[in-house]
C-alpha cells in the first residue's frame, strides 16, 4: 500500500482507539480527583512520575527498536533473528529489574502509602513492557485494527480496576494498581503468537549492538522529555507540599491528555507511513508524507489547544474535584501550549533524528529544554507557586522546538508546514475571538456552549481558508465515494 494510503488508513483505523482513550482520561481525572485526597492524588502524580521514568530508562530502547527496524528486515530468518534478540533480552532485563526495583523501593525512606504506590507502579512495567513491544510490531506492519484492540482493553480494564481499587480504600495506588494489572489481560490474546516469530532465531550481538546504538539516546531523549514534563512535580512537592502537587496534575492531565491523544493518534499512524516512504521512496518520498502529516497535526493540534485555553474554566468546574480546580483553570492555558509544542517536537520534528538514525542528537535536543526547565522551575516555583511551574514548563518547550529545528538539519531535516501553520492559526484566531464573546454561563452548559460554536467556527474557517488542504481532502473522499457508488 502507498505510504499516503497507509497514513490515513492508520488516521481512521486508530481514531475508535483514541476517541476511547480520551473518554478515560477524562473519566480518570473526573474520578480519581473525587475519590482520592488532594494529598493521595498528588503521591499518585509523584509515583506515576517515577514509574514512567524507570519504564523508559529500562525498556523503551527495545521499543523503539521493534518499531524501527520491522520494516527494514526482507527475509523470514531476518525476522526470526530479529524477534529472538528483542523478545529475549527484554526477559533478560525484566529478571533484573524486577529484584533491584524491589530492593530500591524497600530501601529509599519514603512514607508508607508512596512506597506501595511505586512500587506497584514498578511492577508494572515489565507487563507493559511485553504490550507495547507487541502494539509497536502491530503498528509498524500496519496492523492497525491489532493495535487499536489492545489500546482500547488496556485503557478501560486500567480505569476499572484503579477505581475499583480506589472505592475499596487503597488510595495513591489505586490507579496505579489498575496500570499493572490491565496489561496482563491482553498478553494471553497477544504474546503468544509474537514469541512464535523468534522460532528458529538467536539473539544476534551484532543487531542488539545496532539496537542499542539506535534506542538508547532514544531512551535518554525519553528520559529527559519526563524530566522536563515531571521536574515541576517534585519541585512543587520541596517548595510546597503534596497537594500542590495534586493540583498541578490534575490540570496538566487536563490539558495535556486532550493533546496527548490527538498526537499519539496521528503518530501511530504517522510514524510507519514515514518509515515506509524513506526505506521504499528516499527522501523526495519523504517530504511529501511529512509535509501531510505535519500540516494534518497542525489543523487538528492547533485549535485544540487554543480551544482548552478558552475553556479551562467551566472545564476544570466539570472535571476537577472542588479542591483542586481553581488552581487547575489557571494552569490549563500554559499547559494547552506545552502540550501543543511537545506533541510537535515528538511527533514530528523530532521524528527526523530517529528516521536518520542520528538519535544522539535527539538526546541533545531533549537536553537543553530540560535544563532549562529545572533552572526556570527553581526561579519561578518560590514566586508564583503552581502557575509558575505551568510557565517554567511552557517557556522549556518553545527552547526544545528551536533546538529541534536547528539541530534536525544534521539528520533529516522534516519540512516545515508554514502554509498550514498560517491558515489554521488564522482560523484558530477567528473561532477564539468568537468563543470570547460568548457569555459565561459556567459549568457544563458554557462547556457545551464554547465547545460547539467555538468547533462550528473553526470548521467553516478551516474550510474557507482551505487549511492543511482540507477542502481538498474533502473534496478526493466525495469523489473516491461517487465513484465506488457508480
Amino acid at each position: 500500500m502507498s505510504e499516503q494510503r497507509m497514513f490515513w488508513r492508520g488516521v481512521w483505523g486508530y481514531l475508535p482507539a483514541q476517541i476511547v482513550q480520551g473518554v478515560v482520561g477524562f473519566l480518570t481525572l473526573y474520578v480519581f480527583t473525587r475519590l482520592l485526597s488532594p494529598a493521595d492524588f498528588g503521591h499518585y502524580a509523584l509515583a506515576f512520575s517515577v514509574t514512567t521514568l524507570a519504564h523508559t530508562v529500562t525498556f523503551s530502547w527495545l521499543e523503539a527498536s521493534m518499531a524501527r527496524f520491522w520494516a527494514a528486515e526482507r527475509t523470514p530468518e531476518g525476522l526470526a533473528a530479529h524477534f529472538a534478540s528483542l523478545y529475549r533480552t527484554s526477559f533478560a532485563i525484566i529478571a533484573v529489574f524486577i529484584p533491584i526495583a524491589a530492593l530500591v523501593v524497600w530501601l529509599t525512606p519514603l512514607t508508607p502509602a508512596f512506597k506501595v504506590a511505586v512500587a506497584f507502579g514498578l511492577a508494572g512495567a515489565p507487563v507493559r513492557n511485553l504490550a507495547k513491544l507487541a502494539q509497536e510490531r502491530f503498528r509498524a506492519a500496519g496492523e492497525v485494527s491489532k493495535a487499536a484492540r489492545v489500546d482500547i482493553l488496556v485503557a478501560v480494564l486500567g480505569f476499572l480496576v484503579g477505581a475499583g481499587f480506589a472505592v475499596a480504600g487503597a488510595g495513591a495506588a489505586s490507579p496505579l494498581l489498575g496500570l499493572a494489572i490491565a496489561p496482563l489481560f491482553a498478553l494471553p490474546f497477544i504474546l503468544p503468537d509474537e514469541l512464535r516469530q523468534t522460532t528458529g532465531g538467536t539473539v544476534d550481538r551484532a543487531r542488539l549492538r545496532a539496537y542499542a546504538a539506535y534506542g538508547y539516546p532514544i531512551a535518554a531523549s525519553l528520559t529527559l522529555a519526563l524530566v522536563l514534563a515531571s521536574t515541576d512535580r517534585f519541585l512543587l512537592a520541596a517548595f510546597m507540599d503534596a497537594a500542590a502537587v495534586g493540583a498541578y496534575h490534575a490540570s496538566y492531565s487536563l490539558a495535556n491528555r486532550t493533546l496527548d491523544v490527538i498526537f499519539i493518534w496521528l503518530g501511530a499512524a504517522g510514524a510507519p507511513a514515514m518509515v515506509m516512504a524513506l526505506e521504499r521512496g528516499g527522501r523526495e518520498a519523504l517530504r511529501k508524507t511529512a509535509l501531510e502529516q505535519g500540516s494534518t497535526l497542525i489543523l487538528i493540534g492547533l485549535p485544540a489547544a487554543v480551544g482548552l485555553s478558552l475553556v479551562a474554566r467551566p472545564m476544570a468546574e466539570l472535571m476537577i474535584g472542588r479542591d483542586l480546580r481553581d488552581a487547575a483553570a489557571l494552569v490549563t492555558p500554559w499547559i494547552a501550549a506545552s502540550s501543543f509544542l511537545s506533541g510537535l517536537i515528538a511527533y514530528y520534528f523530532g521524528f527526523g533524528f530517529t528516521l536518520g538514525k542520528k538519535t544522539g542528537l535527539l538526546l541533545v535536543t531533549m537536553a537543553i529544554p530540560a535544563l532549562c526547565n529545572v533552572v526556570l522551575n527553581l526561579v519561578l516555583i518560590p514566586r508564583l507557586g503552581v502557575v509558575g511551574a505551568a510557565i517554567a514548563t511552557a517557556a522549556s518547550f518553545v527552547i526544545g522546538l528551536i533546538a529541534c529545528l536547528l539541530l534536525s538539519r544534521s539528520a533529516i531535516a522534516l519540512p516545515v508546514p508554514w502554509d498550514a501553520l498560517a491558515r489554521c492559526g488564522l482560523a484558530s484566531a477567528v473561532m477564539a475571538g468568537v468563543v470570547l464573546m460568548l457569555p459565561p454561563l459556567g459549568g457544563l452548559v458554557e462547556l457545551i456552549l464554547d465547545a460547539g460554536i467555538g468547533g462550528l467556527v473553526y470548521a467553516g474557517a478551516a474550510l474557507a481558508l482551505n487549511a492543511a488542504g482540507v477542502r481538498d481532502v474533502l473534496k478526493r473522499l466525495v469523489q473516491a465515494r461517487r465513484r465506488a457508488a457508480a
